[in-house]
């Protein structure tokens, strides 16, 4: 998923099952790198995880959105960041726009979480 891999992003919503909770990360800049790890500085703060896209159907990859796409995002610290752990479906994904949601197997809350292109 090369169009994640150009340029650095901001997440410009985040909805946690019941709030909305954006201004965690505020001033963040996250990297999607091409060896998989994910990156967000604000400052001298630096936080990394890993990302990836599995396919659960391997019919074919022609970029479509699928519900058996999934946009995988893993922090292991801080806690903020490890809200963002979870294996995401992909609502949309543009060369500027990423929206992902999940529904939440504990409670059945869904969340959301949107980044664009700086």
């Amino acid at each position: 998923m090369e169009i994640v891999q150009n340029g650095n992003w901001r997440i410009t919503y985040y909805f946690d099952t019941d709030q909305e909770e954006t201004n965690h990360f505020t001033g963040y800049i996250f990297t999607f790198n091409s060896n998989n790890s994910l990156v967000a500085v604000k400052g001298d703060n630096s936080v990394t995880g890993t990302w990836s896209i599995t396919n659960g159907s391997s019919s074919d990859d022609d970029g479509g959105s699928s519900n058996d796409t999934d946009f995988n995002i893993f922090f292991s610290s801080p806690a903020d960041f490890e809200e963002l752990s979870d294996d995401w479906d992909i609502i949309s994904i543009s060369n500027s726009k990423i929206e992902l949601t999940d529904v939440s197997g504990g409670n059945g809350g869904t969340d959301f979480l949107t980044f664009e292109k700086i």
